[in-house]
């Protein structure tokens, strides 16, 4: 398992050995130690490789992965995991605002809290949140899912699109749009899924409520100016 002390050796090295295992390098286990807060930390990953991080990381942490398992065992910065297309990113601290930004796809998961605007525009990806997240989280998410174990800031789901957001707490208030919806067999199955998958026991799904959009600002219509 290489080693990379980020103390003494510089970052650029780090993420061009993560990139060039798409090249055909043998090694498929990594361990950072040392991050010491460093932005932009195993970005860009495009192969099945797994990362420990020894500690907390600045910004854009794990961004555009693509097939990796990265695992943080400290806080992120903010942009967590933003435009991540597929892969495992996780998190065992709190996260900074913005976590999985744009994210396409894979899971993120986040064992502390998240700040605000988690999940904004999100495309696909399936983040699970075992605390509680900021204001404006998954404005205006397109698809994926949000799993919210804690609650939810001011104006959650503000101009949804089609994204599923799920919070078992509190909710603030609730953006543009965004309404609270029936929880079909359908949804408890796949929100069992995404539980089971980021490490969550001893909660059902049954404890939570979904939320959606009213599909009201898809496109103008003057009867629903007021809400522009």
């Amino acid at each position: 398992m290489p080693t990379f002390d980020l103390s003494n050796t510089p970052l650029r090295e780090l993420n061009s050995a993560l990139h060039a295992l798409s090249k055909g390098a043998n090694d498929t286990e990594f361990e950072v130690i040392n991050p010491r807060g460093s932005h932009a930390v195993a970005v860009g990953i495009d192969s099945p490789v797994t990362v420990a991080v020894r500690g907390s990381v600045g910004y854009y942490c794990a961004g555009m992965n693509d097939g990796g398992t990265i695992t943080v065992h400290g806080s992120a910065g903010p942009g967590v995991a933003e435009n991540m297309m597929s892969g495992t990113v996780v998190i065992e601290g709190d996260a900074s605002q913005y976590a999985g930004a744009t994210g396409r796809g894979g899971l993120l998961v986040i064992k502390g809290n998240a700040a605000s605007r988690c999940g904004i525009s999100m495309k696909g990806i399936d983040i699970v949140v075992h605390g509680s997240i900021g204001h404006m989280s998954a404005f205006m998410g397109q698809s994926g899912h949000l799993v919210v174990l804690g609650d939810a800031g001011d104006a959650l789901g503000d101009s949804l699109y089609e994204a599923k957001l799920f919070v078992r707490g509190e909710v603030k208030s609730l953006g543009s749009d965004c309404i609270e919806k029936e929880m079909r067999r359908e949804h408890l199955e796949k929100l069992a899924e995404l539980l089971d998958k980021a490490g969550v026991t001893g909660v059902r799904p049954e404890e939570f409520k979904r939320y959606g959009s009213a599909r009201k600002l898809y496109n103008f219509n003057i009867d629903n100016a007021d809400a522009y």
